[in-house]
């Protein structure tokens, strides 16, 4: 609990058996986390086996792939049925550190801000951490041209460790979006087009062979996309075309 809040971090997981105990436990050593959900998308590894006998957590596994974003359309979903008020998605492949978890739950809990990133940029400390340096490129300028598309000041779009509260979730037109990993800029957008304020904490970044992440050509894709998402959300601001990403907003 956080002020009488609940905290609910959910795992978005494949393939993570190798280091899904060990960030299990650094998040559970926080002290502030009520309950773990572990979402399996059809792993082909023992994730669901190991999910299955850790404590405090509930273990759902899709009998099929739905994808990065399906995967967390099933998370928010089951964070929410299970009376979550602050729900923070940590990967279970320990790529980013669950020790920032009281930081990003207090800025959420006393009522500050709605959503925070845990970015790996801000610090500097990206390619020190093991970030390649194509990916910190097309992190730059992605960033830079979706910052003027979206009219926000955002050091990176690209992270996924990322802090809600409740009622930014319930608001969201989150099964709008892709099941792909698209799914992560477009749920910003959405964030941003309701008039939120996106707060950033400092993330030391860590590459290594366990953590997962999208080849090339998938990068380029998801590049793309992201491109697109930003344009869409012009002409909607502009009046010009209408998106079920961004709905017309009701008080």
């Amino acid at each position: 609990m956080f002020r009488d809040k609940k905290v609910v971090v959910v795992m978005p997981a494949y393939n993570a058996a190798k280091t899904l105990k060990q960030t299990y436990n650094e998040v559970m050593e926080q002290g502030v986390v009520d309950e773990i959900i572990i979402v399996d998308d059809a792993s082909r590894d023992e994730t669901s086996a190991i999910a299955q006998g850790l404590p405090n957590t509930k273990v759902f596994t899709h009998p099929s792939n739905l994808g990065y974003g399906g995967n967390q359309k099933s998370c928010y979903r089951l964070a929410l049925e299970t009376g979550a008020d602050i729900v923070i998605m940590v990967h279970p492949d320990y790529q980013y550190t669950p020790k920032l978890i009281p930081a990003m739950a207090s800025m959420i809990g006393n009522g500050l801000y709605s959503c925070v990133l845990g970015s790996r940029i801000l610090g500097g400390h990206a390619l020190k951490g093991g970030m390649p340096l194509w990916k910190y490129i097309a992190n730059r300028f992605l960033t830079f041209t979706e910052n003027i598309f979206l009219g926000a000041k955002l050091s990176e779009y690209h992270t996924g460790y990322r802090a809600f509260s409740r009622e930014i979730l319930e608001r969201l037109p989150l099964d709008k979006n892709s099941d792909d990993f698209i799914f992560d800029n477009q749920m910003l957008a959405q964030i941003l087009w309701f008039g939120y304020t996106i707060a950033e904490v400092s993330c030391p970044t860590k590459y290594f062979p366990e953590a997962s992440s999208i080849n090339f050509q998938r990068s380029v894709k998801y590049g793309f996309g992201c491109l697109w998402i930003g344009w869409q959300y012009r002409l909607a601001k502009l009046g010009i075309s209408r998106s079920p990403l961004f709905p017309a907003k009701t008080n």
